[in-house]
């Protein structure tokens, strides 16, 4: 049963995202509720929003243009990721000219597939990054342009390139898989776990047949690693930072928001219980959750304060729950 106190908490009117999100996936309210559309409005008037859109330069970029992903966490890239997870409108101009940048500059026009440098011809393909190409589908799709055809090629690219093994002799072989820092003997485990999330925004009623098979390979590699363990060996913790929660996750990740993918692609796998009984465990007695893991101070506008209860963290936390135990 929700705890009325905590729903009335996330509902406050001084974070519009969360509002927004608490009214319609919490409490269900339906997108032309008077509440929900008021919220919405809210998101961009007041709040983190509008604060990053005053940095925004007129070319639609963020610091330097050519540094629209290694500016971390300032440049192009990871305010596209913040304006989606926030619920920015995509019919801003603003972000519209955001979203046509990334996808002229990032975007390696031939694959799909997204890169952390670009050539004067788009993205270049000796940097195409598996968890920047879900990142941006991700942000692309929640703005608005699942029907574009630039994302449909990604789409494409993460169900042929992307890889779901569990450790290999040797790593593949060929332009996609150049790029050292993402690919090795093994799957990166963000990489998977960002394929899933921008895969989890196409509508159920889109999901074409291959999308459904990399949508399994992914959540069962995650499974097998009870999301956060060694799968070879499930009683040692892979990463530990993994266990602090956090918001937003640009690149990285933890267990809410491996928990979150998964719980809304519908799984319910006894494989899961684990990472849910640690996110349960970190719920304070007021019902809430703290913020554990930020990179406040090294984005454009700072989200919450780490160490302080964290109406994101919390509204994430609740979802899950209600979603495994429903």
């Amino acid at each position: 049963m929700q705890n009325r106190k905590v729903i009335d908490w996330l509902l406050e009117e001084n974070n519009p995202s969360v509002r927004y999100f608490a009214l319609t996936q919490l409490l269900g309210n339906p997108e032309t509720d008077c509440d929900v559309i008021q919220s919405k409005e809210n998101i961009m008037k007041t709040g983190v929003i509008p604060e990053i859109l005053k940095n925004q330069h007129d070319d639609g970029t963020w610091e330097a243009p050519h540094r629209f992903y290694t500016a971390k966490y300032k440049g192009t890239v990871w305010q596209l990721i913040i304006l989606a997870e926030l619920g920015a409108d995509g019919k801003n101009w603003r972000i519209k000219n955001a979203c046509e940048f990334i996808l002229k500059n990032s975007q390696h026009p031939e694959s799909g597939g997204f890169c952390s440098r670009s050539t004067p011809r788009g993205g270049n393909p000796e940097r195409v990054s598996p968890c920047l190409t879900g990142n941006m589908i991700f942000s692309l799709i929640r703005l608005g342009y699942y029907n574009d055809v630039r994302v449909q090629k990604g789409i494409d690219w993460i169900t042929t390139y992307q890889r779901f093994d569990d450790g290999i002799e040797k790593s593949p072989e060929g332009w996609a898989y150049r790029d050292d820092v993402c690919w090795g003997r093994h799957t990166c485990h963000m990489g998977v776990v960002k394929a899933l999330k921008a895969l989890s925004e196409i509508p159920l009623d889109k999901r074409t047949r291959k999308v459904d098979k990399t949508i399994q390979k992914g959540a069962e590699y995650l499974l097998i690693h009870h999301l956060y363990k060694r799968s070879h060996d499930l009683k040692r913790i892979a990463k530990p930072q993994w266990l602090r929660l956090g918001f937003p996750w640009m690149y990285n990740t933890d267990v809410l928001e491996m928990l979150e993918i998964l719980t809304r692609l519908g799984y319910k796998d006894h494989r899961l219980q684990e990472a849910v009984d640690v996110v349960a465990s970190k719920q304070d007695s007021e019902g809430k959750w703290l913020l554990q893991n930020t990179y406040n101070g090294k984005y454009q506008v700072d989200i919450e304060q780490k160490g302080k209860q964290s109406k994101w963290v919390t509204l994430h936390a609740l979802k899950v729950l209600k979603r495994f135990y429903s």
